[in-house]
């Protein structure tokens, strides 16, 4: 019998704890491992004293036997621009040894995967990371028809918000531009595997989030099966 493949998350709250999406979506079917970095806030300034960090908890996980690993943040992981992504990508998977990515790449991989190019974005972010992901949005070819944010930078805070006002952020960022042809929810952080089906069920458009769209990536990048149903139309079978 085959082992249960072992998937290596860098994450940004010091306790690095696996998130709960993993359990929710794959259930046994995996095995999580996760690193924390401890990042002081969400925010540039929050980012700075760990982000440098990154390589070597990727390296940490790989010893434990990680197969692949996620940098599993957004904004930690897109605010010094796509460049910086990309870089930090590479330097995890040539410190490892093994497929690398990051929850910004899957982002952007699971936006192409669902055929969104117009999309309305509801955030957990201040202005500033806002502005950012904007960018970094138009650079992979996106084009954000309207952008909001909660303006949170307390990292226990995020994971407090509920499925109502993730439903309610994002149905008014849609409703300022409905020629959106999907939304997308940002920060890992945020707790939106039932606002994804909420969103779906009621405005019938293609609805993703970070954390989702994370292990989605990662376990692609490991060429598993990373179908799970009743998570919506990313995760709907092949």
């Amino acid at each position: 019998m085959a082992s249960t493949p072992c998937i290596g998350l860098v994450v940004p709250p010091a306790h690095g704890e696996v998130p709960q999406d993993a359990a929710a979506l794959y259930g046994d079917r995996f095995r999580f491992i996760a690193r924390g970095l401890g990042i002081g806030g969400v925010s540039p300034e929050g980012f700075a004293p760990v982000v440098d960090d990154i390589v070597g908890r990727a390296v940490e996980l790989r010893r434990a036997g990680a197969e692949v690993v996620s940098m599993m943040g957004t904004s930690i992981s897109f605010y010094r621009g796509p460049e910086f992504t990309e870089s930090l990508r590479r330097a995890m998977e040539e410190a490892t040894g093994v497929p690398c990515t990051t929850m910004s790449h899957a982002i952007v991989r699971a936006l192409q995967a669902l055929g969104v190019r117009r999309v309305a974005v509801a955030t957990s972010y201040i202005d500033e990371l806002n502005d950012k992901l904007v960018a970094y949005l138009a650079h992979a070819g996106f084009a954000v028809t309207a952008i909001e944010g909660m303006s949170i930078t307390g990292v226990k805070e995020v994971g407090e918000v509920g499925t109502e006002a993730l439903v309610a952020l994002a149905k008014k960022v849609h409703a300022q531009d409905p020629s959106a042809e999907g939304i997308f929810i940002s920060c890992g952080g945020l707790l939106t595997l039932d606002a994804i089906r909420r969103l779906e069920d009621e405005l019938g458009l293609p609805v993703t989030a970070s954390s989702p769209a994370g292990f989605w990536d990662v376990v692609r990048l490991g060429g598993w099966d990373a179908g799970s149903g009743g998570f919506g139309r990313l995760f709907a079978p092949s």
